[in-house]
């Protein structure tokens, strides 16, 4: 599955169509170069399904908790400065992983050992004239 982002005015509908086709998977790992858009793609998947708290990148705090709108967690990953895997093993990533809550992973490369079986792989790109191409 392909969705098209042709810029920030159509990201919430974008956004809309991605939890639509998620179904019951919770753990998300997103792949894309610096500058592709991770974060702020997240960021409007994290508002449709209801986070009110502000969204930021957890470049330096591995991960950020959010609530949805009924007080759920809903957590996001930026495993960019992590430099051994053994780093995810000390913050406690099962618990994360397994709670059967969304986890949003930027940069899964640095742990991809550690992803569950069913974590959903989904890549984005940026094409030659600007849009935003989200794989999934």
């Amino acid at each position: 599955m392909e969705i098209k982002i042709s810029d920030l005015s159509n990201i919430g509908e974008a956004a809309r169509e991605f939890v639509a086709a998620l179904g019951s998977r919770r753990v998300i790992a997103f792949y894309g170069k610096m500058g592709a858009g991770k974060t702020t793609f997240i960021k409007s998947v994290c508002e449709q399904l209801g986070v009110r708290d502000v969204i930021t990148s957890p470049t330096f705090a591995i991960v950020n908790e959010y609530q949805d709108e009924v007080g759920n967690p809903v957590y996001h990953f930026d495993f960019y400065r992590i430099k051994r895997i053994e780093e995810a093993y000390d913050m406690g990533y099962e618990e994360y992983f397994y709670s059967g809550a969304y986890c949003f992973i930027e940069w899964p490369e640095l742990i991809e050992p550690l992803l569950p079986d069913d974590a959903l792989c989904v890549t984005i790109s940026v094409a030659d004239d600007g849009k935003r191409i989200v794989e999934l």
